[in-house]
């Protein structure tokens, strides 16, 4: 198996596509991508449930046989560890470990309304718990600062999480949701670890990010829902009595069969 770390490069960032299913993790293999990460809100909607409604077990059970499925590295999104309290958060990576994940990421989100982030201390303690829990495995574990996902646009509080974070032993450092140039060439300078950036709408691409030192770059839930998407067009069209889905239907399919091999 490839070093998942090595492949995270400044300047030279790792395109990391966020599969949903495991035909989504093969076909994105097969396109040539050399890692693919899981996306929660993805593989929530092929249970037909919203973004933060998946257990513990789920998501594993998802992302054990995706890292099987495919042969290159697989980093799953674990939300918030799927714990309360730090000794949860080490069960959850300590799983993901054994279930053969490359890399996973925990994210600093209480999935509370009324403080939808954690405090700074009860933040770290859960990644240093993590690090403790993937020592000598291999894992690449992703610290998560989720400020900006949450109507917290606070900088200057983000890079001060990620720092801590990066004194607790994560590998990567991610605060998804920045989409200012400024601001992720800011973060990258006040890091020291591989920093990864969700792609935004109106956002920089990917040569622009090279340029700033990101190392990854990931793509979260959009292409599932870009494939959702393309089934509603499609369902709509046949609704109003259309059978222009037809066209959609060939570009993909020798890649698909590739992808798909004997299974």
């Amino acid at each position: 198996m490839t070093d998942f770390l090595a492949l995270h490069r400044p300047g030279e960032p790792l395109l990391m596509p966020n599969a949903w299913d495991l035909g989504s993790a093969r076909i994105l293999a097969e396109l040539g991508f050399a890692a693919v990460a899981t996306t929660s809100s993805g593989y929530a909607a092929t249970l037909g449930r919203r973004d933060g409604r998946v257990t513990r077990e789920e998501a594993l059970g998802h992302a054990g046989a995706m890292a099987a499925a495919v042969g290159v590295p697989v980093s799953a999104d674990l939300e918030d560890g799927y714990a309360e309290d730090p000794a949860g958060v080490a069960r959850t990576v300590a799983e993901a470990v054994a279930v053969g994940l490359a890399g996973c990421s925990i994210e600093d989100h209480s999935g509370r309304e009324d403080e939808p982030i954690r405090t700074p201390e009860a933040a770290r303690e859960r990644i240093e718990a993590a690090v403790e829990a993937a020592a000598g495995s291999g894992l690449v574990l992703t610290a998560r600062a989720e400020n900006y996902l949450h109507g917290r646009p606070d900088l200057g509080d983000t890079i001060a999480r990620l720092q801590s974070f990066q004194e607790a032993g994560a590998d990567v450092l991610y605060a998804p949701g920045i989409g200012s140039p400024a601001d992720i060439a800011t973060l990258c300078r006040e890091l020291d670890r591989p920093v990864n950036v969700l792609l935004v709408p109106g956002g920089p691409g990917p040569a622009e990010l090279a340029e700033f030192g990101v190392a990854r770059i990931s793509v979260g839930g959009t292409f599932a829902w870009t494939a959702l998407s393309a089934l509603v067009e499609s369902a709509r069209d046949l609704l109003a009595g259309g059978t222009g889905f037809f066209d959609r239907v060939q570009p993909g399919r020798g890649l698909v069969d590739r992808a798909f091999g004997d299974q």
